[in-house]
């Protein structure tokens, strides 16, 4: 076993080679992921915080059975995130009736960042943008909500985002203007 400040100097890489040495490591693969794929879960889906947790936890059982199968020419980030991206749409699959028209929880520097790429804040009140950036990210059509949080909230690259939702990286880009097109006509 590694130490906690040991465990943050190792690359993903090298975290899963130990946890497939060591299953017991595999807690610092999922100590370094729970909170990233917990939020990109709760916004993505507007489930509720148990549901997030219970599709959390498929994630790293899913994780953890597949770790054998990581390709080390794809990010690691990249691979989990596509296994959530999967996990969401199985949860969604099996549970249809969940609430709709429920705005994703935003805080106020993500909504700014996603707000000024679109060109559109000038000095609005950020509490206000917040909630306004919610309103109109929750009218996109999921597969843009998607691309707008895989891009501005996890800060995942267009190659990343081609990974993690399995299209080509021209369809990303393509996927990416129509979601800022539709994003600012419900922004504005």
């Amino acid at each position: 076993m590694i130490d906690g400040e040991n465990q943050q100097a190792k690359t993903d890489e090298e975290l899963v080679k130990l946890a497939l040495a060591d299953r017991d490591a595999f807690l610092y693969l999922v100590n370094r992921y729970q909170n990233k794929l917990f939020c990109y879960i709760r916004k993505i889906t507007n489930a509720n915080t148990e549901d997030a947790e219970d599709i959390l936890q498929d994630i790293f059982l899913k994780v953890y059975l597949n770790l054998n199968d990581f390709k080390t020419d794809l990010k690691f980030s990249s691979w989990i995130f596509r296994i959530a991206h999967n996990e969401v749409i199985s949860a969604h699959r099996k549970n249809k009736s969940r609430p709709q028209n429920s705005a994703v929880p935003l805080d106020e520097n993500i909504a700014e960042s996603i707000a000024v790429d679109f060109n559109i804040i000038k000095k609005i009140d950020e509490k206000l943008l917040a909630e306004k950036v919610s309103v109109a990210l929750e009218k996109l059509k999921k597969e843009f909500r998607e691309i707008i949080i895989l891009k501005f909230l996890e800060e995942k690259s267009y190659q990343e985002i081609s990974d993690i939702i399995k299209k080509p990286m021209g369809t990303v880009a393509s996927l990416m203007n129509r979601a800022k097109k539709e994003f600012k006509k419900n922004y504005e």
